[in-house]
């Protein structure tokens, strides 16, 4: 009877455990995507380039952008052939042979393209600018979209195995300098300015693009790389489809992109970037944050990432802080101390560990469009279904971000990831003043109150962030980008 009742113990205990890791899995998702046979390789070049070359404006994503020229096999054989120093940096002339005799130059897989829909001074270009000085320097930055225009070369569709560049249906227009592909939420600006050139069809054309990567990977990436399927950027798809329905009317390409967009949404509201929160009343509401599946060293910054995980002493530690890293450059502020628990201390980043407040007023300004082109295209139940969906994202931001005294929406830290429920805390606000504070001033059920963005409005004034050249995104001066 003692046998019996103790294996009936430790059949309790297994259940238990067994319930734990289930409950613990669905809640604190560690979602990794893998990584490929040419990613890992040209991690391997960029490193041992770092140890050859060691200058001090090396620069590690040139090595992930170079196309090859043979197959991945034939080139990685004549890599291991090459002959090798004590610390694992070969002979400079021996591997800038190498790269010559087995690579493209980075960006050569990119093919310059004279945008059709370009002329030098379009009509109706600016017609409140009138002063001349101002006007010819509108005209110059006008004149760079020629510049920056490409199209993929058709050797990246051919063989895509040999390029980290994907494969796009239509015409690009990329940032310039070291950023040699398309990028997600750069876009939207780009698209603005493209709008204000009249260059409709290019700015459609960049939409086509997104669309084509939420088609095959179920959200739009970071950027146009095959380094970049880990994660996404600020979600500003739609922002950029209703723009340029408001500027041309195109109802065709808002019917093609309602199901990209509505895919898009349920990339959003996965189990990784999706959070309940209990509030002080007792209401429960859902937001979202970002969240990178990647717990490895990101291979357009791989040594890098390495030397600033290298403090931490176990696997678990490098892995977390990876996901941390990638999950700061999927919200585009990479990097910021709005990230960091202990500012300005680099590696306590824990991006995932804050609930943002642009991410979540860029996903109400998502819900209203979704709402506004189901209602243009006449499918009324996903339109009043969104609709609702804003209402509540609204309540919810106004419960856990809004602070009366500063008079701003104020991120929010979490104590743990892992929660099923979290518990809001007025100390968990984080009191700092970001640019991103403001993010939400610039959504219809806010910005519909004036009273409310009369005190907003003078909350920024006050706040410091407001310069000579425009507005800080922080008052820290940390060294970060952001």
């Amino acid at each position: 009877m003692a046998e019996y009742a103790q294996n009936y113990k430790v059949l309790i205990l297994t259940w238990l455990s067994l319930t734990l890791v289930t409950v613990t899995a669905s809640h604190c998702v560690m979602a990794v995507t893998p990584s490929t046979p040419l990613l890992s390789f040209l991690e391997r070049l960029q490193e041992t380039a770092f140890e050859t070359f060691a200058h001090s404006n090396f620069d590690p994503k040139t090595y992930v952008d170079m196309p090859l020229k043979s197959a991945l096999t034939v080139t990685e054989d004549a890599f291991q052939k090459l002959p090798r120093n004590a610390n694992g940096s070969v002979p400079v002339e021996d591997l800038k042979r190498f790269i010559e005799a087995y690579f493209e130059g980075a960006g050569d897989d990119l093919v310059y393209r004279d945008p059709q829909d370009f002329v030098p001074e379009p009509e109706g270009f600016l017609p409140k600018v009138n002063h001349p000085q101002v006007r010819a320097w509108a005209l110059q930055v006008h004149s760079l979209w020629k510049n920056l225009s490409r199209k993929i070369s058709g050797a990246v569709k051919a063989q895509p195995d040999l390029h980290t560049l994907l494969p796009l249906p239509g015409s690009v227009v990329i940032p310039g300098s070291r950023f040699r592909e398309v990028y997600y939420w750069d876009s939207y600006w780009v698209i603005r300015g493209l709008l204000a050139s009249k260059m409709h069809d290019t700015a459609k054309a960049i939409v086509t693009n997104l669309i084509s990567l939420i088609d095959k990977y179920g959200f739009v990436l970071n950027g146009a790389r095959a380094y970049y399927t880990n994660r996404s950027q600020p979600p500003l798809l739609s922002a950029m489809i209703y723009e340029i329905y408001n500027s041309t009317g195109d109802l065709e390409l808002v019917k093609r992109s309602l199901p990209a967009l509505l895919k898009e949404y349920e990339f959003w509201n996965s189990d990784i970037h999706k959070l309940t929160i209990l509030d002080d009343q007792g209401c429960t509401h859902t937001l979202n944050r970002y969240y990178a599946k990647w717990d490895k060293p990101r291979p357009e910054s791989s040594i890098m990432d390495k030397a600033s995980a290298s403090n931490f002493s176990s696997v678990s530690e490098k892995q977390q802080f990876y996901r941390e890293l990638a999950s700061a450059a999927e919200s585009g502020w990479d990097f910021s101390t709005r990230w960091m628990r202990n500012p300005p201390n680099f590696t306590t980043l824990a991006t995932t560990s804050v609930i943002p407040v642009d991410l979540n007023a860029f996903l109400l300004g998502m819900e209203l469009n979704i709402a506004l082109f189901a209602k243009v295209t006449g499918d009324n139940s996903t339109a009043e279904r969104f609709l609702e969906n804003s209402d509540l994202r609204k309540k919810a931001m106004d419960s856990i971000f809004w602070n009366a005294n500063k008079k701003q929406w104020l991120d929010y830290w979490l104590s743990s990831t892992c929660e099923e429920v979290h518990v809001w805390k007025n100390e968990h606000q984080n009191q700092n003043v970001f640019a991103s504070n403001f993010v939400p001033l610039w959504m219809k059920p806010f910005y519909s109150d004036t009273s409310l963005v009369s005190s907003v409005v003078e909350s920024l004034k006050t706040s410091g962030l407001l310069r000579d050249a425009g507005v800080a995104t922080s008052l820290t001066d940390s060294g970060q980008q952001w």
